[in-house]
């Protein structure tokens, strides 16, 4: 398991601190599943420069459409697990509404 530091921002709105930002536990996966939706997107604009039919270009967007969100999905359950792993890290109410927050927009 990875040691993240913890890091704090500043909301530039209220100028105050915000809450601390969850790390991506896995980068690598990630990484490679957002390149491969680049991909997906590259051949999404291709088949439309090209004149592709209209059934093509929307198997590729559903493709891509799926990619983003199945990687938001790795994001977001890496982030619960590292709250379920580390319980020595802290976790107020606050982050832990801001991940419940994120889970749910992805439905």
């Amino acid at each position: 398991m990875h040691e993240y530091p913890q890091m704090t921002r500043t909301d530039t709105v209220s100028n105050t601190p915000a809450a601390t930002p969850v790390p991506v536990s896995e980068p690598k996966k990630v990484l490679n599943r957002l390149k491969r939706a680049r991909g997906q997107l590259d051949a999404v604009i291709t088949a439309i420069e090209n004149g592709a039919p209209c059934d093509e270009i929307i198997t590729q967007l559903s493709a891509a459409h799926s990619a983003v969100r199945r990687t938001a999905f790795v994001v977001v359950a890496g982030a619960m697990r590292d709250c379920a792993i580390n319980p020595s890290h802290t976790h107020n109410d606050e982050d832990m509404a801001r991940l419940e927050k994120l889970f749910l927009s992805l439905s």
